[in-house]
């Protein structure tokens, strides 16, 4: 028996294949092999249509069957993850009306600060634990005012999971997490925050039916199965944002355990048991996968916009075009601690909730024509993006976030292991490494929504570590003089 999982990034879709009994991934792709653009006509805005995710989810499908051989009929169900707060419209054919305003917009933070001012910053903070800023609802807002004869042809909103959940099943659905996403959810009240409905004028219509995280959503239609060769009717059992998912993917369900990604964007993720928001709404605050009204887990979300995208921007637009990744990990690891006083500040993707959402781009400060070379820049720019995280970090430890052992994927950044070391050793925490992805997360999540594991304890009991990284004792001094180097540029 087999699990099926998607992960809808916003530079590729994945898939992954696990077997159930041994956990083990059996195939994985991804589609396409080069990041899927982002359209940006204006500076801080980003989108991407929904039919490219489906079309790349297609080939990555293909291409795990084609791999692993197995017989379709044998998949029991299918989990999908996806790139977090992107808004998909569809009219009352399910039709998209417009290209998906995804996650690293920013043309909406007037208008969620403008609702969190009117509302009122504590009741908003109090009932929603974010302030609506630059997420779903704010972007809803923004298509409301500037684009009003599109608005009025709206049948249902959806996140871009939900999207891909509806083209396999022909259900349209959104879950508790994916409402708290998109801070359309009341926390005090357990229900659809009816203050973001009035105060942005929209109607409850426009929301999906609630489907659990876990559980069955909907199955593959007998159309999308021929297109896909699967099985007719195999069930959509798991459903969450790439973050939460990610948590999944790591076993990270109860308070205290800290999760991370360093993929185009870098995420800290905590579990808490207690409602509790930053009175600045720099992290943010949504629920977790097993989140329920008996039972209280939020996921606290530091997110730095600006973290594998900065790099892959350097790879493409400094270095040469046969330098891979891992030659620019070993130029870089010729320079000492700190660069030789090279800071780069990294938040040139738009506006950061850590920094209040501003926007302050990115730059590199302190170089010296005589003394730095290639080396130094590379590595300023992977000790940027720690330092990014490490100022992310203490403002989750102020709200009451123990953050002692961070959990990680062994991918994107984290295969670079300056960046590990740098990482641990400013923060002081310990890394743990897995051979894990959020689709195989999702995958094996899938299995819990139809009762194959009996807890996520089970599911993801084969979960292998691979590395443990230590903080670099002897170092922390050298980071923590380079980090406040950093911090003074803020």
């Amino acid at each position: 028996m087999y699990l099926l999982g998607y992960d809808i990034g916003s530079s590729s879709v994945k898939a992954a294949l696990v077997e159930v009994n041994t956990g083990r991934i059996i195939a994985s792709d991804f589609s396409p092999k080069v990041e899927m653009p982002m359209h940006a006509e204006k500076a801080g805005w980003a989108e991407q249509d929904p039919e490219m995710w489906w079309s790349n989810l297609k080939l990555a499908n293909e291409s795990v069957l084609r791999m692993s051989n197995i017989d379709p009929q044998d998949i029991q169900a299918i989990g999908i993850s996806w790139q977090m707060h992107g808004l998909v419209m569809v009219d009352k054919n399910k039709k998209v009306l417009r290209p998906s305003i995804i996650w690293c917009d920013s043309r909406a933070v007037p208008y969620g600060d403008k609702a969190f001012n009117t509302i009122g910053e504590e009741k908003v903070l109090s009932h929603l634990l974010n302030s609506p800023g630059n997420f779903t609802a704010s972007k809803l807002a923004w298509v409301k005012e500037n684009e009003p004869e599109l608005y009025a042809e709206i049948d249902k909103i959806m996140l871009p999971g939900d999207y891909i959940a509806m083209k396999l099943t022909d259900e349209i659905s959104i879950t508790v997490e994916g409402l708290s996403e998109g801070i359309f959810w009341d926390f005090k009240e357990n229900k659809v925050s009816s203050d973001i409905l009035n105060y942005f004028g929209f109607n409850e219509n426009i929301l999906p039916k609630i489907a659990p995280v876990f559980g069955i959503q909907g199955e593959v239609t007998s159309e999308v199965a021929k297109e896909l060769g699967l099985r007719p009717g195999t069930p959509v059992s798991y459903r969450a944002g790439d973050q939460p998912n990610n948590a999944v993917s790591l076993n990270v369900f109860n308070p205290g355990e800290i999760a991370s990604t360093a993929g185009t964007s870098g995420v800290v993720y905590g579990v808490l048991d207690e409602v509790k928001y930053d009175p600045l709404s720099r992290v943010n605050i949504f629920a977790h996968v097993n989140h329920k009204p008996n039972q209280t887990r939020l996921g606290v979300l530091l997110c730095i916009n600006g973290t594998g995208i900065l790099n892959s921007w350097i790879k493409r637009n400094m270095m040469s075009s046969d330098m891979s990744y891992s030659d620019m990990n070993q130029l870089a690891a010729q320079s000492p601690v700190g660069s030789k006083g090279i800071s780069v500040i990294p938040f040139g993707n738009g506006a950061e909730r850590i920094l209040e959402n501003n926007n302050v781009d990115c730059s590199f400060r302190g170089i010296n024509f005589n003394i730095h070379n290639r080396s130094d820049l590379l590595r300023a720019v992977q000790e940027g993006i720690v330092f990014s995280f490490q100022y992310g970090m203490e403002i989750m430890k102020s709200i009451g976030m123990d953050i002692n052992v961070i959990k990680a994927g062994n991918a994107n950044m984290f295969l670079s292991p300056l960046f590990r070391e740098a990482l641990a050793s400013t923060s002081n925490a310990v890394i743990e490494l897995f051979d894990t992805d959020g689709a195989a997360g999702a995958a094996k999540a899938a299995g819990i929504g139809v009762g194959l594991y009996a807890s996520s304890n089970e599911a993801f009991s084969t979960l292998k570590r691979i590395e443990t990284i230590e903080p670099n004792h002897k170092m922390s001094s050298q980071y923590s003089e380079a980090y406040e180097l950093w911090k003074s540029f803020l």
